[in-house]
């Protein structure tokens, strides 16, 4: 069974920094590119970053965040520093096994606020 579970979420105050994980399992992690998503309230989803045979960010996480994986553990980081309040959002994991296959955690909940 294909599974994505997501931890490391809270609440931080503006400008502090939070690492999300996303442990994977039921699939071969190291050869599929892994994207972490966020939905704000009120708002669509949107791709935060992707990691695959390189790296890609959101123009608005651009130099506070990174993403990172680690083979071994199966499991893909999301590093957030300087954190603002709209980044405040539910963070999500996602791989894409197949065209028509994509997985989805349950979501890790992200609130920056004072």
């Amino acid at each position: 069974q294909v599974q994505l579970v997501e931890s490391g979420g809270g609440l931080v105050q503006p400008g502090g920094s939070l690492r999300l994980s996303c442990a994977a399992s039921g699939f071969a992690f190291n050869r599929y590119a892994m994207t972490w998503y966020r939905q704000a309230p009120g708002k669509e989803r949107e791709l935060v970053a992707f990691i695959g045979g390189s790296t890609n960010y959101a123009d608005s996480v651009k130099g506070r965040f990174t993403i990172s994986r680690n083979n071994v553990k199966n499991t893909v980081y999301l590093q957030m520093n300087s954190l603002k309040p709209e980044d405040t959002a539910v963070y999500y994991c996602n791989v894409k096994l197949l065209p028509n296959r994509e997985v989805w955690g349950q979501g890790t909940l992200v609130t920056v606020s004072s």
